[in-house]
């Protein structure tokens, strides 16, 4: 007998068996009837599925993005973060990861792999084996975008139909391209291109093999093997995929032993490139205004003025100014005490658990005192570190570390502090040197702008935007002191005054020749009698400035100076006038210091260049800067010139002659401004290319110490951000301009080279009271 007719008898004897027979029958009607329960719950659910507009006219919800002018990303805003990366341009190395990983078959099958599901359930029934889902990349997205994540019946039946719908109305790339868009991968990033710059901060077309393994691990659990808080995970999750893309014939056993031996460099997210968030928000403010609620779910990228060296250097040197001003204040106690075990084994937990909800700063770091004498103090940073503090760290606070310190302001074990690593050890690469420090309290701006285009190149609104966000540029306003004085030496030079103009600098008197009700005094306490103009500015002496306003007039001076663009409402109507007590925010003395660094002209400061969309599309554009000619100039040439000249003076061995000789450059042009008891110290000047003014003060006003200045405390913000800003720019000196000549020694008008007119003397009479006004300037 055949084996054909062996295998039919043995058919027939098991068939004619009633027990088998049976079993048969009732697996059969089971089955069928588990089809037709499956068939009509299909039926039912077929008419309450959602319609696939969302998916088959993709608008994805993308971040609104800020940058430089020169393609630096310097703020986000919005829930998610979003790069929408076309298919054709998602490299195939980061498809063949997908794919290897979530659904090798996705090419092959009509949106539900039945041999998937036949694999996910004999994993799931085995014992002991892991749990496999079944779903296919067509049916995640369908879960994705329309369906909740909870684990039911009736959720994988609809997420099925949907698939199977979804593959009816769109090809597979575009259903893939949906999954790599729109899928969530951690730290807030959804998609793979978001993901990139999440966690490597490059775009997703410079990816590695290694790196793009590690993204395609991270669809299954986001959270559990985030590699920025559990690296080992996620490095174990991306051999996986490696071996995966291997098995599947995606890349070379080399391929993989090279990819999994590769190191990894996560970024951390709290690192910030190029510090902005004061210009940031400005930018989203004005993204609000333009479109509502749909700035931070539309893609849209904002193009700002901003340098990002210039914006760097600036708010590097803001804040090392800031802190150098706050080693000289007393210590005021830890910012918190914790009880720490006395258990050394511990101890170390005890101490990340009291610094988990602090707020750690890249300058002042913060970190818990473990052990604290006299000679020594030891602490654990937030990241992990110990740090040993001794010498001169610790003789600002040696009256913290007495035993008998008083309780508010005592270092024992379990103080909350801040500590900051020694500027002169960063900059040398030295072993690290630390410092006790302490958050301050005074505050700081500085402004950079392009004098002829009026483009914002630096902009720095405060210390730190998240404990203080109010914006000292654009809002403070503050009494610029002396800094204020060149604009009334401009409008004198249009009345009969020149550089060399003699002037009585000498103590006011009253009416009838005695006291005044009103006594300025000089910054260096001295009158020097008969001074030049120019060596008046140099000096910065109050008196000389008073008697200039006196011989010009007050509607004389106010209307020279309001060409600058100042609001002449916010300044005084009397001869406080001269001394700057009126009030100015950073940004509008940049721009008068911006007429004199461009020959005359007014410019309006320009922040936002271009709003586009995710498209491309230009929401808005900035205009272009109009010409510089005689048709828009506010001062004249040779004012400005004469001006200017004085300015230098006043950087080379005036109250600014720091600038000069740390720079090492003739054409530099500035003033120093410190208000009465220094309660503001400023410096505004400009150089090739940039006009910008830096300030100090306390928001609410007090002094900020006994001989302090300008000249001490603005002026090194100047100084340090000029050396970026200026490297590289040729040395310009300029030319006279026609209507000036050189007569007496000194640069003079034309019609004015003849006569006694210059030689003579400003009037000395007594001064009129000016109003009552809250502080005086002093230089």
């Amino acid at each position: 007998m055949n084996p054909l007719s062996t295998a039919r008898l043995q058919l027939q004897r098991w068939w004619a068996t009633p027990l088998l027979r049976n079993v048969v029958w009732a697996a059969a009607g089971v089955l069928a009837s588990g089809l037709l329960v499956l068939l009509t719950a299909a039926a039912w659910y077929w008419s309450d599925l959602p319609p696939l507009t969302k998916a088959t006219d993709y608008r994805p919800q993308q971040h609104l993005q800020v940058f430089t002018v020169d393609a630096v990303e310097i703020a986000q805003f919005g829930t998610e973060r979003r790069l929408f990366v076309p298919i054709a341009q998602v490299p195939q190395t980061l498809r063949d990861a997908v794919l290897a990983t979530e659904d090798a078959q996705f090419y092959e099958h009509a949106g539900i792999s039945f041999r998937g599901l036949v694999r996910a359930t004999l994993a799931n029934l085995t014992p002991g084996g892991m749990a496999q889902g079944a779903s296919t990349i067509t049916q995640q997205v369908a879960r994705t975008f329309f369906l909740s994540t909870r684990r039911t019946p009736e959720r994988k039946i609809k997420e099925a139909l949907l698939a199977l719908q979804l593959e009816r109305k769109l090809s597979k790339d575009q259903i893939l391209e949906l999954y790599l868009n729109q899928i969530y991968l951690g730290q807030r990033a959804y998609g793979f291109a978001a993901a990139a710059e999440t966690y490597f901060g490059k775009p997703l077309a410079q990816l590695d093999l290694a790196e793009n393994a590690l993204l395609a691990g991270l669809p299954q659990n986001p959270v559990h093997a985030n590699p920025v808080t559990s690296l080992p995970r996620a490095i174990k999750r991306q051999q996986w995929v490696l071996q995966r893309m291997h098995k599947t014939g995606f890349i070379t056993e080399s391929q993989q032993t090279a990819a999994a031996a590769q190191k990894l460099h996560i970024r951390s997210p709290s690192v910030i490139d190029v510090h902005a968030e004061h210009v940031a928000e400005m930018a989203r403010r004005a993204v609000v205004e333009l479109l509502g609620d749909k700035a931070y779910t539309e893609g849209i990228r904002v193009v700002t003025s901003l340098r990002a060296d210039d914006q760097r250097a600036a708010h590097a040197a803001l804040r090392r100014a800031v802190l150098a001003h706050e080693r000289k204040q007393p210590w005021r106690g830890p910012e918190e005490h914790e009880k720490l075990p006395q258990d050394e084994a511990q101890t170390e937990r005890a101490a990340a658990l009291a610094l988990k909800d602090q707020r750690d700063d890249e300058d002042l770091r913060v970190a818990i005192v473990l052990r604290a004498s006299q000679r020594e103090v030891v602490a654990r940073l937030a990241g992990g570190e110990t740090v040993v503090l001794d010498g001169d760290a610790l003789r600002w606070v040696q009256a913290a570390l007495a035993p008998a310190a008083k309780s508010d302001i005592a270092i024992r074990r379990g103080s909350i502090v801040r500590v900051m690593q020694l500027p002169e050890t960063r900059a040398k690469g030295k072993v690290l040197a630390w410092q006790l420090a302490q958050w301050p309290q005074a505050e700081a701006a500085f402004v950079a702008l392009d004098p002829v285009t009026g483009r914002i190149r630096a902009l720095v609104g405060g210390f730190d935007f998240n404990r203080q966000n109010f914006n000292h540029v654009t809002s403070a306003e503050r009494q610029p002191g002396s800094s204020f004085k060149p604009f009334l030496y401009s409008a004198a030079f249009e009345h009969g005054v020149m550089p060399e103009t003699l002037v009585e600098d000498a103590a006011l008197t009253g009416p009838d020749g005695g006291a005044p009700t009103w006594n300025p005094q000089n910054s260096d306490g001295r009158f020097d009698g008969q001074i030049s103009v120019r060596e008046a500015l140099v000096r910065s002496k109050n008196l000389v400035s008073i008697r200039l306003l006196q011989h010009i007039g007050l509607a004389a001076a106010r209307e020279g100076m309001a060409r600058f663009g100042f609001d002449m409402a916010r300044q005084p109507q009397d001869l406080t006038l001269a001394l700057g007590t009126g009030s100015v925010t950073p940004l509008q003395l940049a721009q008068a210091y911006a007429v004199l660094a461009n020959g005359g002209h007014r410019v309006l400061p320009v922040l936002v260049e271009r709003i586009a969309n995710t498209r491309g599309d230009v929401l808005y554009q900035a205009a272009p800067a109009p010409p510089l000619d005689d048709n828009n100039r506010v001062v004249p040439a040779r004012n400005v010139f004469l001006v200017n000249s004085l300015l230098a003076d006043v950087t080379s061995r005036g109250t600014a002659a720091r600038a000069q000789a740390a720079l090492q450059r003739p054409d530099l042009y500035g003033k120093t401004g410190t208000t009465n008891d220094a309660v503001d110290a400023w410096f505004g000047g400009h150089a090739p290319g940039v006009a910008a003014v830096a300030w100090m003060g306390y928001d609410e006003p007090r002094s900020l110490g006994d001989n302090e200045s300008g000249g001490g405390l603005a002026l090194p913000i100047w100084i340090d951000t000029m050396k970026t800003m200026l490297r590289g720019v040729a040395v310009r000196v300029p030319e006279p301009p026609a209507g000036l000549v050189r007569a007496g020694g000194d640069w003079r008008y034309a019609e004015l080279a003849e006569g006694g007119l210059i030689e003579r003397i400003v009037a000395t009479g007594a001064a009129p009271p000016p109003q009552p006004v809250a502080s005086a300037p002093s230089r």
